[in-house]
């Protein structure tokens, strides 16, 4: 597509919120995204906030010949690239929330973000299908798929997508559901963000009334046995627990909690639905182990959010998964040699993830992506303020690559 100047002058008039240009003040501000490792260099930035914006933006770029990429907070910017030819849509500013308690559903603008979104559903006994971490965006999350807390008993946030509001490339503002527009309905739940704006979505939401969630932590020296036992545990334990085995190692930086700070600990997280005596009962093989903290409590949803420790801010970070059909004796040894407490490792945080339940495919759900085909997945990321922390991040992150592939994986569609 040939390309002629963006028409600023019009495209700002047009606008509730704000266009930013290069070399204008706020500049480096606007364009930055939440993960620091990613240096966005758009044609423009607008910080939209209405659903006009979206349009007027939509229909400028169009006019420019230049892509449009929206984005909330930039959590997962590596994949937009550096965005030459672009005019870079945050939608930040659009945060309306409300909910309806009555039919359990909850309509978000583009902007909001999860700890918001909890915030305001909790109120009600209700919780939405949200991920670790507070400060995401609930849009970019969910039409990504989005890998809750509490999936294994209710599924991917995408399933939870009721209707939306999107401009298209035509710069049309639609209303779209399974009834009106099947085709884009399908390719929003999972499909990512390429196939239009997402300004609004409506989600369905799920009663939590005996809420439990919680860490193990134990020394990283037993990362052996802890894993072992807890893979071994994950064999029978029923899709109302969601949880995951993970090696943390703590850097001793001042905003990181002092009972953790500077430590190294293999850890078991979990989520479960089930109430408090069985829980308790289902943990005993973990407790076993004589964790030496143990944080697992009667929960609200917010409380969700800070079981993960997710930086609370901005942060330069690398990170990479995949997901692994099993997770054999095998395979755990191969992920301890890369990972584990004899290894020479800069990741701050490597974990496995228990899959299956409702986290499995099925087509009747609808959507571009309605589960993940394996019963585990790996995530791993490292701290990465410079181009050599990088480059040795993802030194380590192909090895354990490598070391598992031998073992049958199948890569991550992300």
């Amino acid at each position: 597509m040939s390309t002629k100047p963006l028409d600023t002058a019009k495209l700002r008039a047009e606008l509730d919120g704000t266009l930013v240009l290069p070399e204008e003040p706020g500049w480096d501000e606007a364009r930055q995204a939440w993960q620091l490792a990613v240096d966005q260099h758009p044609d423009a930035v607008v910080l939209a906030t209405t659903t006009a914006d979206v349009v007027a933006t939509v229909n400028a770029a169009r006019t420019a010949g230049l892509r449009v990429a929206a984005q909330s907070t930039g959590h997962n910017a590596a994949p937009l690239g550096p965005l030459a030819g672009t005019v870079l849509l945050r939608t930040s500013g659009m945060t309306d929330i409300s909910v309806d308690p009555v039919t359990a559903t909850a309509r978000v603008g583009a902007g909001a973000h999860w700890g918001a979104v909890t915030a305001a559903v909790a109120l009600h006994g209700l919780a939405g299908l949200a991920g670790t971490s507070d400060d995401v965006g609930v849009v970019g999350y969910t039409v990504g798929g989005g890998l809750p807390w509490l999936g294994r008993a209710h599924g991917l946030a995408a399933n939870h997508v009721l209707s939306a509001d999107v401009v298209t490339a035509d710069g049309v503002l639609r209303h779209i559901d399974a009834a009106s527009d099947p085709e884009l309905f399908w390719a929003i739940r999972g499909g990512g963000g390429s196939f239009a704006v997402v300004t609004a979505l409506e989600l369905s939401l799920v009663p939590v009334p005996d809420l439990h969630g919680g860490t193990l932590f134990f020394p990283l020296e037993r990362a052996a046995k802890v894993l072992t036992t807890w893979r071994e545990w994950t064999a029978f334990v029923p899709p109302e627990i969601t949880s995951l085995g993970r090696l943390l190692r703590f850097p001793p930086m001042p905003e990181i909690p002092e009972p953790v700070r500077g430590g190294s600990f293999a850890v078991v997280e979990v989520v479960s639905l089930l109430g408090q005596s069985a829980t308790d009962r289902l943990l005993e093989p973990l407790r076993e182990l004589g964790p030496v903290m143990d944080t697992v409590r009667p929960s609200g949803p917010a409380d969700l959010g800070l079981i993960h420790m997710d930086p609370p801010g901005p942060v330069p970070a690398t990170g990479d998964g995949f997901l692994l059909a099993d997770l054999t004796p095998e395979t755990l040894d191969a992920f301890l040699s890369v990972t584990g407490p004899d290894a020479d490792v800069s990741l701050l945080t490597t974990e496995i993830r228990h899959l299956g339940g409702a986290l499995a495919p099925d087509p009747s759900r609808g959507g571009a992506v309605t589960g993940f085909d394996a019963r585990y997945v790996v995530f791993s990321a490292a701290l990465t303020p410079d181009e050599e922390t990088v480059k040795a991040a993802h030194v380590l992150l192909d090895r354990l690559r490598d070391a598992l592939w031998l073992l049958g994986p199948r890569r991550s569609p992300t």
